[in-house]
């Protein structure tokens, strides 16, 4: 790939440039809480997005998207957004780092990638963190880690519809190699863990159903989360996300929102103790109690935060049927990758019955990843 992006941007532009890379990520535990202020145990993998990228002298930033033969030229000094969805992307990278007095001048990027579209693994994550890492190396802003996360999350507030939290950006950045990471989406604090498994295999299963985050289905879950903070703080003020409610706080406003509302937040609030807890068990090297936590995940994701969907769901019962030690789906959901937690003795079992009976149920194969945990952003 890097081959690839180097030969088009010699035919493009006529020099060389230097390459950046950023990641695409897994989550083991802890799905949308980042946006209610908790926890999440994110890591990134060896899939992600490369950019040969070179100053050019001008105002005028020119991109090539060589996965959607694409072409785009815009200027970042200008506020008019792209009509094409690839390059809001670039160009709200561009313009959250001037709204911050970073320094962009014009340049000329060649980029691609290997992370599954659609699969829930933060391929647009990725494209942010390797352009705001770019930019911020080439011209010279200094901006941190966390800085850089935060522009991207403002680019898919701002400029792709996304009212995401910090996660995806925040580990596509912060990324360590055989490493899994807590972090408090609140503080932005965050401790780095070992991730050897041994004996277990960290495997994805893709569904091939894609989802749509920019939907308003994602943007009314976190309605619902704040609708529920709204009623908890009437009688605890000091409330500010669902990470501050303890679930007795929650019984007691239980009649003053709806039903949906409740279970949203109910969720949000048992899903901030299975981050903690599955903490404590990689410590002890429990991952019976890792897949366990795993397993509620998604029973609270299916019937409590309604994210998930008939394929998902039938994966997550057939690795539970298997006695594969954990399985959930992962990501915003509707759609993407159930994240599974198997013994080496299983995985080729499980890997032929996951093709062969999710094929015989909705007419195609799922795709097969084994997660690699690696590094986030670098100049490579």
């Amino acid at each position: 790939m890097r081959n690839s992006i180097h030969q088009k941007f010699v035919s493009l532009f006529g020099t060389s440039g230097e390459q950046y890379a950023s990641a695409g990520r897994i989550n083991l535990i802890g799905e949308h809480t980042d946006y209610n202020g908790g926890f999440v145990f994110p890591g990134a993998i060896d899939k992600g997005i490369v950019v040969e990228i070179k100053p050019n002298g001008t105002s005028m930033v020119r991109v090539f998207a060589l996965d959607r033969d694409s072409f785009a030229t815009f200027d970042p000094n200008f506020e008019d957004i792209p009509d094409k969805g690839w390059v809001r992307y670039v160009f709200g990278v561009c313009r959250e780092f001037i709204k911050r007095g970073g320094r962009v001048e014009g340049f000329d990027a060649v980029f691609a990638g290997d992370v599954p579209l659609g699969a829930g693994l933060s391929s647009s994550a990725a494209l942010e963190g390797a352009f705001a890492f770019a930019i911020n190396d080439l011209f010279g802003s200094g901006f941190d880690g966390a800085t850089l996360a935060r522009i991207g999350q403002s680019t898919e507030h701002n400029y792709c519809g996304v009212n995401c939290g910090i996660m995806d950006q925040f580990a596509s950045i912060h990324g360590k190699k055989d490493h899994l990471m807590l972090l408090n989406c609140s503080t932005l604090e965050y401790k780095y863990f070992p991730f050897h498994a041994e004996g277990f295999r960290l495997v994805l299963v893709n569904t091939g159903v894609e989802h749509e985050l920019a939907s308003s289905a994602y943007n009314r879950r976190r309605q619902s989360c704040e609708t529920a903070v709204a009623a908890i703080q009437k009688n605890h003020p000091e409330v500010k996300t669902l990470s501050d409610a303890k679930r007795i706080w929650l019984e007691e406003v239980r009649e003053d929102i709806c039903a949906e509302d409740f279970l949203r937040a109910q969720y949000v609030i048992g899903e901030m103790q299975r981050v903690l807890d599955v903490c404590d068990a990689l410590l002890r090297e429990d991952f019976e109690t890792v897949g366990e936590m795993m397993y509620q995940t998604h029973f609270g994701l299916s019937r409590q935060y309604g994210v998930s969907c008939p394929e998902l769901d039938f994966l997550n019962h057939l690795a539970r049927k298997m006695d594969v030690t954990g399985s959930r789906m992962m990501g915003g959901g509707f759609g993407g990758c159930t994240i599974n937690l198997v013994r080496d003795e299983l995985y080729d079992s499980f890997v032929a019955a996951a093709k062969e009976k999710f094929a015989a149920e909705f007419g195609h194969e799922p795709q097969i990843y084994d997660v690699v945990i690696s590094d986030g952003a670098r100049k490579l």
